[in-house]
This record gives C-alpha cells, sequence and structure tokens, in this order.
C-alpha cells in the first residue's frame, strides 16, 4: 500500500479486493478497485451476460425518521416521496434554488422511516444539508455500520433466489428485508447498469461472508469501477459530478419523468419557478447521446460543434461500449441542436470527428418490469 492509499477510507470488502488482486484507485476519498485480473472489457460483458458483484459500500446509506419525514424530505427534491407506498423506492434529486442539482438519490420507504442511498463524494453534503434544512423535523442518520453491494445481470435473480427464495419475484424498485444464510439484509431490485439486478445492504460485519458466498456461485465475477462506468454510460444514466451537478437542471439533463405530476403542480421544492418555466418553455440546453463514426471515443470535456465548426456543447461522459461494439458518449448541446441524428463534429485532439446525436440508452435495457 502506498503512502497516498493510508490516506483514503476503505470499505468493508477492502482486504477481499486485495486478496482478488484487484486494481486499487482512488475514488470518492476510498481506496477502490478499478478492476480485476479479468479486465474491464471482459467484466463489462460477463455483467451483461451473466452476473456482476460490485462493492458499493462506499456510497452512503441514510435514515430519516420523525413524525413525517416524507412530507420533510419534500421541500428539498421534486419527487412524490408522501406517495411512495411501503416497500417501494423511487430515484430523486436534491435542488438547490436555481434548480440545479445538488446530487441524486434513492429513496425507500421502509415503513417507520425512509432509507436513502446518496453518492460516495456528496454524502457528507447531503447529509450536513438535510440536517440544516429539516431540523426540528427529521433525524438524520448516517448509517456508517453498513455495508452495500450491487448484482447485476441478468442471471442476477437466479443467483440471489438461491440464498432468498423470495427474491427472484420481487418487482423492480422495490424493498425486502430478508436472510442471508441466516444474516439480516435489505435487499433491493434495482441497480445502475441497465441490466436487472439488486442492491443488498448489511452490516459491514458480515459483507465479506456474503460476497464470498455470492462469489462462489459460477455465474458471478467481481467487478470493478471501470466496468461499472461503461455499463452505465453504455445505458445512458448519469454520473453525478459530471453529467449532472450544481449548474444543470432535471430538465436540461432529460430527467423530467424524475419530476412527479404531483410535485409539477404543487411545487414547494427548490427551483420550482425556473424548472416550471423550462418545463413549459424548454431548457436552452439538453443532455443527448452522441455518436461518434468510426471507432475513436470522444471523452469528457471534447467540444461538440456543428457542422460549421461552432461550438454547441461539450462531452460529459464518452467512451468505448463493448456492447455496442462502438464508441458512445453523452454531453450537453444547446436545444437548436439536441434533435436525434442532428450532425456533429467531435474536437478529439485538436482535429474534427464527424459523429451525431443519438437516442439513449445505447444497447436493449433489461431491468426488471414485473
Amino acid at each position: 500500500m502506498t503512502e497516498a492509499s493510508e490516506t483514503l477510507k476503505t470499505t468493508p470488502l477492502h482486504s477481499l479486493h486485495l486478496e482478488l488482486k484487484g486494481k486499487m484507485v482512488p475514488f470518492a476519498g476510498y481506496d477502490m478497485p478499478v478492476q480485476y485480473p479479468l479486465g474491464i472489457l471482459k467484466e463489462h460483458q460477463h455483467t451483461r451476460a451473466k452476473a456482476g458483484l460490485f462493492d458499493v459500500s462506499h456510497m452512503g446509506q441514510v435514515r430519516l425518521t420523525g413524525e413525517d419525514p416524507a412530507a420533510a424530505l419534500e421541500s428539498l427534491v421534486p419527487g412524490d416521496i408522501k406517495g411512495l407506498a411501503r416497500g417501494r423506492m423511487r430515484y430523486t434529486l436534491f435542488l438547490n434554488e436555481q434548480g440545479g442539482i445538488l446530487d441524486d438519490l434513492m429513496v425507500t420507504n421502509a415503513g417507520d422511516h425512509l432509507f436513502l442511498v446518496v453518492n460516495a463524494a456528496r454524502k457528507d453534503h447531503d447529509v450536513a444539508h438535510m440536517r440544516e434544512r429539516l431540523k426540528g423535523k427529521v433525524e438524520v442518520e448516517l448509517l456508517d455500520d453498513l455495508a452495500l453491494m450491487a448484482l447485476q445481470g441478468p442471471e442476477a435473480a437466479a443467483v440471489l433466489g438461491r440464498f432468498i427464495p423470495e427474491a427472484a419475484t420481487m418487482k423492480f424498485m422495490s424493498c425486502l428485508p430478508a436472510t442471508f444464510n441466516g444474516i439480516p439484509v435489505i435487499v433491493t431490485r434495482s441497480g445502475y447498469t441497465g441490466e436487472d439486478g439488486y442492491e443488498i445492504s448489511c452490516d459491514k460485519s458480515d459483507a465479506e461472508t456474503i460476497a464470498r458466498a455470492l462469489l462462489a456461485e459460477e455465474e458471478v465475477e467481481a467487478i470493478g469501477l471501470g466496468a461499472r462506468d461503461s455499463l452505465r454510460l453504455e445505458a445512458g444514466l448519469c454520473l453525478y459530478g459530471h453529467d449532472i451537478d450544481e449548474t444543470t437542471t432535471p430538465v436540461e439533463a432529460g430527467l423530467e419523468w424524475a419530476l412527479s405530476k404531483r410535485r409539477r403542480e404543487e411545487g414547494g421544492f427548490p427551483g420550482y419557478e425556473i424548472i416550471k418555466d423550462q418545463l413549459a418553455n424548454g431548457a436552452p440546453r439538453r443532455r443527448v447521446g452522441i455518436q461518434p463514426e468510426g471507432r475513436q471515443p470522444a471523452r469528457e470535456h471534447t467540444d461538440i460543434c456543428d457542422a460549421d465548426g461552432r461550438k454547441i456543447g461539450e462531452v460529459t461522459s464518452g467512451g468505448f461500449g463493448p456492447t455496442a461494439s462502438a464508441p458512445v458518449a453523452m454531453g450537453y448541446v444547446d436545444r437548436a441542436h439536441a434533435a436525434v441524428d442532428t450532425p456533429v463534429q467531435l474536437m478529439v485532439r485538436g482535429k474534427p470527428l464527424a459523429g451525431k446525436v443519438a437516442a439513449m440508452p445505447f444497447v436493449p435495457q433489461r431491468y426488471y418490469r414485473g
């Protein structure tokens, strides 16, 4: 371990990553595996074909308790939290007064409390934000004693069903308290790869036992951050700090579906007037998919130009899509150039590369919709 890595936080699975010969890199203040000996390309392909196990324990797990935590949280997010049935979950966004996205998160109605999962790099900010804005209304508890794993891929249900039979019939975006070989866990049917899958929350002392049991199944391989990024990019899913941030609104980001109908009509969340105007009249720019011609990727910060060479936007995420068998990217362009199939030029290493605006996702979605 290098001197620099000694200053990084570690997850409960850190020793397992080292045992599996994971290539460790700094990420959001943690020492995390970017890949294993299988390599990013094969890890990506394995997750699309079978099942991959991801350590996502660096993300923040938060409990909100109080008299009416759903009503309190709605003052910070545009999602319908009060209408969320027990055992169901929803993707939503923390917003600032300009309608900019402070973070994206998952919210689950756990009955006597709300259970939130927030991004690793934003969890301290999010907890402080909620404690300041919701003081006297809810208690905000960062659950540092928990680990989190994601089991993703078309065979994830068959694998997890061997340990938790009822998990195989869970609905997408639902939550289930269960036991895994006698170990208490909270399972959600969710993920961020474009595949069917689950996230498994457990006490950090039990994480390695569960991970080893899953990895012992022939369908499962350990997957690092590299493939996690290429999988979500192919699925057209945003990465906070890249594709969405405090300067982008949900409408600009193409996340209107996260703005619940009741909340669009009632408001009551930060940035409502700005977002209401953009919903009615359009946003000045839009997040779009970008398909470069040929095999050369257009990576983050690549300028996007129109046919005459005038800059109209910038790539926010880009790389090679192993399943798409082509380079894929996403970014923001001026509204007038956001239509699918609009020709663009991508300034890669100072030279124009032809491409076009493309529909996302770049690969078929296999989320479980039962």
